[in-house]
């Protein structure tokens, strides 16, 4: 289960709850419907929960409103069902093969700016998956013939008779209330008139919790009666003047005025500032305010300033990440509401500039530091700004900016390649240099990128394909930078089990100096793809002195993506050399770095290896046990062991030996346990268990 922590109260909607649990145990698509600002995304989490324990794949969630290319609608599900991009098929094909025989719930949050992708999406799904059940939001419905909608009513406000108590019956509307304005302004009590000016607000705002929450943030400023005022007030005048027609539906009303309220209340600074963030997808830090935020009459040291202003406001909302970073978003309504105001200023195109470039920038900053000691922090803040990137480059994209489109694409290699998103950038590489086909600088490198995105595909021919035109792009075999192409060359043919092919492209590459050509990281891999090329032609000795350089600069780095490259081929000389209490450090080693940056393949390949030095060391159930856990990993990347001849037969070989050891039954008991077991509670056993020699 991918849902996220709930970080506030969640308040009535016991019969919304139960009608949603009905509705998934008779229908296989069920869409929550409703305004902006409902409460639609927080029921379906809450359903979802509650729902978990009858699924026997769980549940996971897609979070789509960050989402504004509708073709990378199946990556995102991809991603977000815990698939590793590895095959060269097409995105809807791995996702939909993966869930044919699962029983799992899917939401999908926020489809209205998709409707028709997520409802082809769905029919392909449902269609192929018997066990899926699909819970959608929409502020429209998706349009199916079996789908079952639900429409989400704001939370009750009961209009008491005439003369009675205005706070009898408001219910779960001024339980919310309550609640936001105790957060708001702490020691706040609610009673006598206070509650019935807080009821008459809850029935002004007719129960939306959105609006709701925006008018409880005033009251650090405002007393309840004065805001149940000052909200009267503007209902009365304002309906019509904040963009929504009168013949609008009332509750739409309600809330782009709530809204719009919200806005007249801001600063000057702040309103600009709520406009030029909302060109943001997913969230962002201080620094991007900062960069998209300032200029003109809103100075860069005024950003964070008017960024709390609008945190207090409930207009903006924050969390601190694992490493202690500020993450900030906006609701969808919001960020709306930002967005119209942004285009009636004119600077819609401006503020767009401003986000591709700073995400260029980082980009940029990110390729210059990977090989070093911040890598593992590089991977969090890119995997964190995952939507923002996409974001920037769709931009670029649209708008013909095709060199800054390369550039940013080519300092991303790193990010397709070794942090598993290479389906995405072939996406976005391939676009980028069909539509900047000159001799321009930064070609090389997105096309050792797009070579690199390939071969994390596992399409070698694209690859080898993409090495004759990187080495024509720089000045032919002999130029600076031909180590990239002589890379991607014999990456595919080692690949493919052609290592004598493989070690006559590597005997025309020489030792570097390490900045000759401007691909660092080339050289560290051409070092992978030795060491790997030994220990298939036999040269063990060769391979472990390939693997033992490799891991020196490495360290000397303070990188740990190659790092951990190299100890899995120095486990795999280990192996061949005799040793593999030796060859267990080793890939023990390797997992752990590998497990840094979520590498799955890498950690894959590890624990298969990690299995064989078990199996030697006559610990036959904890063996088998790992060729469980592997094997489900594999299921999630494409081919077993990569469809590599090596590779197949090694773990074959393992197999093998292990039921020979502990005989067929107690292999496959073991066997079904790591099948049963979740990709990172099995990396979690691998790291865990000893490397010695006690059988088992």
């Amino acid at each position: 289960m991918n849902l996220p922590s709930e970080t506030t109260s969640f308040v009535g909607r016991s019969v919304e709850l139960r009608a949603v649990r009905s509705l998934l145990e008779s229908d296989r698509l069920v869409t929550l419907t409703g305004v902006g600002g409902v409460g639609k995304s927080r029921l379906a989490l809450r359903a979802a929960r509650r729902a978990e324990e009858r699924f026997a794949h769980g549940v996971r969630l897609a979070q789509l409103a960050p989402l504004r290319e509708p073709s990378l609608l199946a990556q995102v599900l991809l991603e977000e069902l815990g698939l590793v991009d590895r095959t060269a098929g097409s995105a809807e094909e791995v996702v939909t093969q993966w869930l044919a025989d699962k029983e799992l719930l899917l939401v999908l949050d926020s489809c209205e700016h998709l409707v028709a992708a997520c409802a082809d999406m769905v029919r392909t799904l449902l269609d192929a998956s018997p066990g899926l059940r699909v819970l959608a939001t929409s502020r429209q419905p998706l349009g199916m013939l079996d789908e079952r909608c639900f429409e989400v009513d704001p939370l009750s406000v009961a209009h008491p008779p005439l003369g009675a108590d205005t706070a009898t019956g408001c219910g779960d509307a001024l339980t919310l209330f309550t609640d936001r304005a105790a957060a708001s302004a702490p020691g706040l009590t609610l009673d006598g008139a206070r509650r019935a000016s807080a009821a008459t607000v809850c029935h002004r705002l007719d129960g939306i919790p959105l609006a709701i929450e925006l008018a409880a943030a005033r009251l650090p400023g405002l007393s309840i009666e004065e805001l149940a005022d000052r909200l009267q007030s503007r209902f009365d005048a304002l309906t019509t003047r904040d963009g929504s027609p009168r013949t609008a539906p009332p509750r739409h009303q309600t809330l782009r005025t709530a809204i719009g309220w919200s806005h007249e209340l801001c600063e000057p600074l702040e309103r600009l500032l709520w406009a030029r963030l909302s060109v943001f997808s997913g969230g962002f830090d201080t620094d991007g305010a900062r960069a998209v935020g300032a200029g003109g009459p809103l100075p860069a040291d005024e950003v964070v300033r008017a960024l709390h202003g609008l945190l207090a406001k409930s207009l903006v909302r924050c969390r601190v990440d694992d490493a202690g970073t500020a993450r900030f978003s906006m609701l969808d309504t919001v960020r709306e509401f930002g967005a119209q105001w942004l285009r009636e200023l004119g600077e819609e195109h401006k503020a767009r500039c401003a986000h591709r470039d700073f995400y260029r920038d980082l980009a940029l900053r990110a390729d210059a530091e990977w090989l070093g000691p911040h890598q593992v922090a590089w991977y969090a803040r890119l995997s964190a700004d995952h939507a923002n990137l996409r974001t920037a480059m769709d931009f670029c994209l649209t708008e013909g900016h095709g060199r800054t489109a390369l550039e940013m694409g080519g300092a991303l290699w790193f990010f397709w390649f070794a942090c598993g998103f290479p389906r995405e950038g072939r996406h976005y590489l391939g676009r980028a240099l069909t539509l900047c086909p000159g001799p321009v600088p930064e070609r090389a490198k997105a096309q050792w990128a797009y070579g690199l995105a390939a071969l994390g595909q596992g399409d070698l021919d694209a690859t080898r394909r993409l090495a004759y035109a990187l080495r024509e792009t720089i000045g032919g075999a002999d130029a600076p930078g031909a180590h990239a192409a002589a890379y991607l060359e014999c990456a595919a043919l080692t690949l493919r089990g052609d290592q004598l092919g493989a070690s006559v492209v590597l005997d025309t590459v020489p030792e570097p100096p390490h900045t000759r050509g401007g691909f660092p990281e080339a050289w560290l891999l051409i070092k992978v793809t030795r060491a790997f090329v030994h220990v298939h032609r036999g040269d063990f000795t060769g391979a472990a002195h390939h693997a033992d350089e490799l891991c020196a600069r490495t360290e000397l780095l303070g990188e740990r993506w190659m790092r951990a490259w190299a100890g899995y081929t120095r486990a795999l000389a280990s192996v061949g050399l005799g040793s593999p209490a030796e060859a267990a450090v080793h890939a023990r080693s390797a997992l752990e770095g590998k497990a840094l940056l979520h590498d799955s393949l890498g950690a894959v390949m590890a624990i298969d290896l990690l299995a064989s030095t078990a199996a030697a060391a006559d610990r036959g159930r904890h063996a088998a046990r790992l060729l469980g856990i592997s094997q489900r990993m594999w299921q999630a990347i494409g081919p077993s062991q990569l469809g590599m001849p090596e590779l197949v037969a090694a773990r074959a070989e393992s197999e093998r030996a292990i039921r020979t050891s502990i005989g067929d039954t107690a292999y496959e008991e073991e066997y079904r346990t790591g099948l049963a077991t979740a990709p990172a509670d099995g990396v979690a056993y691998a790291l865990a268990a000893p490397l010695g020699d006690t059988p088992g």
